[in-house]
């Protein structure tokens, strides 16, 4: 009892400390920063003439080094710079120095408040204020490429300019990993959803079909009884959200995406769904899912994976899961991780995988108080064309891969074995598919050294699953207005419900907590929120072009 208080009071100081922070975001995009009203549009006229057929950064005679500031809105990101290969390379051609400075929103919201603005910033959050704003503090990119480096238009994808376009026409801010239907019908991009099961087990237990519920919760028997040792099922950790329990799960089940008059659909009440989170009820009760996993943080999930300690497990994220699968598999030949079919919809959808989708991941800006817009931009060029995307996925040519007959490339073999064998020196030494502000899948495809060995079989099983959700993308409320602060109690409700139904101890507990869930919508304006949500996953489609 102590414990579920300890953590109900962190949970409210922490929503607390989020809604304050949104607040004082919101404020300080307003226009309450320091920085520089119209951005420091440097004179370049003794350094280059721009030439649209050349990259500024081959152009630049700037003779002395630029240091740039930095800020990433992650604790997790390596703030080196300048000691592997990738951004050695990097600092060498650009002639800059980058001092990286991370943080989480409170910090960031500091640079707001406070008026002292880092050169760049990357951030996460595609619906935060930030973004939104983003007009307010950070410079558009249409213009710097126009009066610094038309190159950029070369490298850019126009649909993903066109869909972070503000208001006012212009585009602020360019994502990595953004892709569009284009890129998904080129079959580049691979699937990062697995159900996987250990080898060793999966034969053991003579290659089960665990499609159904009632098969899933026999095998996971069968593996408490034949493995003591192990965990029958795991999955991506909790934290504050659902791991992949949640619209993970949806999407291996292929719970639809709209109603079938385009609407937006309640997937968490989905009856298919919700079938199989009774199913995890049902195995947790038999003492096949373990209480633990609905606590451990990242890291303790990771060492659990690198321990191979699951049999199987919902795995969202595959590549970032890549180097701990392959220090398990390295280490334990003949049992690595394997993708099966696993849980499949009860009334026979398809699997509707996800990927990062348009709006990708980190979301990279300029802002106006930057020292050197110029060679800012400069930076944006070269990590989104072909060099820069070489090379931060492969390295140096000669050095690192070289260039096959077929145009495919392939590392050398001793850092090749390194990447197999010492996956942490591998990271430290070359950083080769870490430094990814403007990574895209597409790249990768060029060589089959891009993922680790442990996760290829999770990508090849992938194959033909992957459906776009463009049209879910972004239709949150705007933040500050009521039907956002409704969405953000519903959101948290729903992930503290999904964890209790998961832990029933009995049906009735079960029920309670689905029936307060529900009960919870009528009362959060959720009729509102639904109403926005179809309104915006409408204009997605109109600005995507989708029927």
């Amino acid at each position: 009892m102590l414990k579920l208080n300890k953590a109900s009071g962190k949970k409210g100081i922490k929503l607390l400390a989020t809604l304050l922070t949104a607040v004082l975001m919101i404020t300080g995009c307003s226009g309450g920063s320091g920085g520089s009203s119209e951005g420091n549009w440097v004179s370049i006229e003794d350094r280059y003439t721009v030439d649209p057929e050349k990259p500024a950064w081959q152009l630049d005679k700037k003779e002395e080094a630029t240091d740039l500031t930095w800020y990433v809105n992650a604790d997790w990101w390596n703030t080196d710079f300048g000691k592997d290969i990738v951004t050695k390379k990097i600092k060498e051609d650009l002639n800059i120095n980058i001092k990286f400075i991370t943080g989480d929103d409170t910090k960031l919201n500091t640079f707001f408040a406070g008026g002292d603005m880092p050169d760049l910033l990357t951030v996460f959050d595609s619906n935060s204020p930030v973004v939104q704003k983003a007009a307010t503090w950070a410079m558009p990119l249409n213009d710097l490429a126009e009066k610094y480096d038309p190159y950029f238009n070369k490298v850019a994808a126009a649909d993903t300019l066109n869909w972070f376009q503000l208001a006012d026409g212009k585009t602020y801010g360019y994502p990595n990993y953004s892709n569009t239907q284009e890129d998904y019908d080129s079959g580049n991009i691979p699937a990062k959803t697995a159900f996987i099961i250990r080898k060793d087990v999966y034969e053991a237990l003579g290659s089960p079909v665990i499609g159904t519920p009632e098969e899933f919760q026999s095998v996971m028997k069968r593996i408490k009884q034949e493995f003591p040792a192990l965990i029958p099922f795991g999955f991506n950790s909790i934290g504050e959200g659902t791991g992949s329990l949640g619209d993970t799960l949806q999407d291996f089940i292929g719970v639809p995406l709209e109603t079938e008059s385009g609407e937006f659909y309640d997937r968490n009440l989905d009856e298919d769904y919700l079938t199989w989170l009774k199913t995890l009820n049902t195995v947790y009760r038999d003492g096949n899912i373990s209480d633990d996993s609905f606590a451990d943080d990242g890291t303790a999930f990771e060492e659990k994976v690198k321990s191979g300690k699951y049999a199987t497990m919902l795995l969202d994220g595959t590549p970032q899961q890549g180097g701990n699968l392959q220090i398990y598999m390295s280490a334990n030949p003949g049992k690595e991780y394997v993708a099966i079919d696993g849980p499949q919809s009860t009334k026979g959808n398809a699997p509707t995988l996800n990927q990062s989708g348009i709006t990708g991941w980190m979301i990279n800006f300029i802002s106006k108080d930057c020292k050197d817009p110029a060679k800012a931009i400069q930076i944006f060029t070269y990590l989104l064309s072909e060099e820069g995307q070489t090379l931060m996925n492969y390295g140096i040519e000669g050095e690192t891969y070289q260039t096959k007959a077929d145009g495919s490339v392939e590392l050398l073999p001793a850092v090749k074995d390194l990447q197999l064998n010492n996956a942490d020196q591998f990271k430290k030494d070359y950083r080769m598919g870490e430094f990814m502000f403007f990574g895209h899948d597409r790249h990768k495809a060029l060589s089959a050294d891009a993922f680790p060995e442990a996760i290829k079989q999770m990508q090849e099983w992938g194959k033909g699953k992957l459906k776009p959700h463009f049209i879910l993308e972004n239709i949150s409320p705007d933040q500050g207005t009521p039907e956002a602060r409704a969405l953000s109690a519903i959101n948290t409700k729903w992930n503290t419900t999904l964890v209790s139904m998961v832990r029933s101890k009995d049906d009735a507990s079960y029920d309670n907590a689905l029936a307060s869930y529900k009960s919870f919508l009528g009362e959060n304006r959720w009729e509102e929120i639904v109403k926005v949500r179809s309104e915006k996953m409408k204009l997605n489609k109109e600005k995507l072009g989708i029927q």
